[in-house]
């Protein structure tokens, strides 16, 4: 299991606790021997005359510290824990950064329609994948490949135009923060719900769809 402390799903934000110490070294190789999940460093922060800015150089980066240092991530990506960890020696406070279309996909909503979201799946009893929350305000929600190509059909049956809803399906050649990784001074990454052995198995986009297009109309 995962060194984070258990997280309680809400309505708000701040319910979402801190995750507690372990390295980023410790916590990429975890989540390539644990979860199977591929894995990539991206940049990470530097203190610039008092402020965190981010190794790229780009002073007004949009995810300082949180985003790929390099064209070619995607083949440098790597599910070996022992890979990992020599990436991460080379620099410890790389960012985790994790490539859909691989073991997951993502369906990214913003924050507010995600809560609404859970509150709707809690009731229905669904089973979850992790569920991860970030400082610019979206939530991931990991479920199994192929999403990306069925997301906007299922929505078109569910009566919406795709470009309607703020709902974005990440798979081949995209990624996403991973817990406890920084976007500057914004704050951390943060799991909503964590990963867990329960959740092992991810559910398909088909089963969460309806109560995330649900809760993404209300939100407009």
């Amino acid at each position: 299991m995962l060194i984070v402390e258990e997280t309680i799903v809400g309505t708000e934000a701040t319910q979402i606790p801190k995750q507690r110490g372990n390295s980023l070294l410790d916590i990429a190789v975890r989540y390539a021997e644990e979860r199977h999940w591929d894995v990539f460093p991206g940049t990470w922060l530097e203190a610039v005359d008092g402020v965190q800015r981010c190794s790229c150089g780009d002073a007004a980066c949009p995810a300082p510290g949180a985003h790929p240092s390099r064209e070619d991530w995607a083949t440098q990506a790597t599910g070996s824990a022992t890979v990992a960890r020599r990436m991460w020696q080379k620099q410890p406070t790389a960012s985790i950064l994790l490539p859909t279309g691989r073991t997951f996909d993502a369906i990214s909503v913003a924050e507010t329609a995600g809560f609404l979201a859970l509150a709707r799946m809690e009731r229905m009893e669904l089973t979850l994948g992790p569920v991860t929350l970030t400082p610019d305000r979206r939530m991931h929600f990991f479920v199994l490949p192929g999403a990306a190509v069925k997301v906007p059909d299922l929505v078109r049956k569910l009566g919406w135009s795709p470009g309607s809803l703020d709902l974005v399906a990440l798979g081949e050649g995209a990624y996403v923060a991973a817990p406890p990784t920084r976007f500057g001074s914004r704050g951390a990454v943060q799991w909503a719900c964590r990963p867990t052995p329960a959740n092992r198995w991810l559910p398909d986009a088909e089963e969460l769809i309806s109560p995330l297009a649900y809760a993404c109309g209300r939100d407009r």
